[in-house]
């Protein structure tokens, strides 16, 4: 099977981009309206660009790379002109200055409907570089408050969005009045029952909270954050709780990173929509900075991968009777979690472990293994 990346230019000009497993049914069904949101209300769209993939991963990570171009890049790439799309590539110190400069320009070329600039660096070898972190609301409660989310998230690049077992359903009316323009986002949004399945694809799991938690875990700002997302490989996650109580004890223990925000002492209230902006912010600082990293890494272990040595390790215990007196299992079960989900396990090392861990098994008795 193979996977494409594509681009459609809108009858208002502005460009759309995403991914998919059969081309010309997707394109049919942007045609023809079938597809809710951004294309649907800015009919007749046309395909003009697309580029075949193996993978499904790396078609969402050409997908999420070219999403928050600028208009001039999505041409250059459009055209194949090279020479245009290194050009468009501005360096940091550049953009205050082409900032300013830009603001009588129409909103579309941006930060209207197409998205944000954010460019790339000339450094940049190519621009499919590893996916942009996906944020994930845990619990959701308002409408409005995921709306304004993804607002946030667009603005600065980021588009995709899970949303775990959201309170009031999903689709939500309000989450689309809210989010101002931001229809993609919620378009794509993806919902899952559990944040165990909505992480089960990350290497990386960072988790928001300006509260102790009496977890031993790391503790970084926005900032250090973004700087060492870009430096990462493979699907980065970025937890906000809900907007009552913030995430619980258990959601921060599946993170392997805390980011808090330093704030007034005397007052520590910021909104769902103000937490997710001020970390998008400062991942999009960083974007035209992300390089390869000089020596190839070994691939991060996958949430998915770290829980099951965590259900490993704890069958293995319940088996030799570790949990003693059995009122003290949650907290040495929490505990546990917390050491194993600390950053810096790579795929191979978890899989040393489990086979140490069968090792053990196969050394128990019978009735106990």
């Amino acid at each position: 099977m193979t996977f494409h990346c594509y681009m459609l230019r809108c009858a208002d000009g502005s460009y759309y981009v995403g991914q998919t497993d059969d081309l010309d049914r997707r394109i049919g069904e942007h045609q023809s309206g079938l597809i809710p949101g951004y294309t649907a209300e800015r009919l007749p769209v046309e395909l003009v660009w697309s580029e075949e993939f193996q993978t499904r991963d790396d078609a969402k990570a050409a997908e999420y790379r070219i999403k928050p171009w600028s208009r001039a890049k999505k041409e250059a790439l459009i055209a194949s002109d090279w020479q245009a799309l290194r050009s468009a590539a501005i360096p940091p110190s550049e953009r205050t200055s082409r900032a300013s400069a830009t603001l009588g320009e129409d909103p579309s070329t941006s930060l209207g409907m197409d998205g944000p600039e954010i460019r790339s660096s000339p450094l940049t070898p190519h621009p499919f570089t590893a996916p942009n972190p996906v944020i994930i609301l845990v619990r959701p409660q308002l409408g409005e408050n995921i709306g304004k989310a993804a607002r946030a998230m667009l603005n600065f690049g980021l588009t995709e969005l899970r949303l775990v077992a959201p309170r009031d359903g999903w689709p939500n009316p309000s989450a689309t009045a809210a989010a101002s323009g931001a229809d993609r986002v919620l378009a794509e949004a993806k919902v899952y029952p559990t944040l165990a399945t909505a992480t089960a694809d990350c290497t990386a799991v960072y988790a928001t909270t300006v509260r102790k938690r009496g977890i031993a875990k790391p503790v970084v700002t926005p900032e250090a954050a973004a700087t060492e997302i870009h430096s990462l490989i493979g699907q980065t996650a970025i937890l906000f709780g809900p907007e009552r109580s913030g995430l619980e004890t258990d959601d921060v223990a599946v993170a392997r990173t805390i980011i808090t925000v330093p704030i007034n002492p005397e007052f520590g209230s910021l909104n769902l929509a103000q937490a997710v902006i001020l970390v998008a912010y400062e991942w999009s600082k960083g974007v035209a900075l992300s390089q390869p990293t000089l020596v190839e890494a070994y691939p991060p272990a996958e949430q998915a991968e770290l829980d099951g040595l965590i259900d490993h390790l704890d069958r293995i215990l319940v088996n030799t009777g570790h949990y003693f007196p059995p009122e003290r299992a949650p907290v040495d079960r929490r505990q546990l979690r917390g050491i194993l989900s600390r950053p810096g396990w790579t795929a191979g090392e978890v899989r040393t472990l489990r086979g140490v861990l069968r090792s053990i098994e196969r050394h128990l008795p019978d009735e106990e293994a």
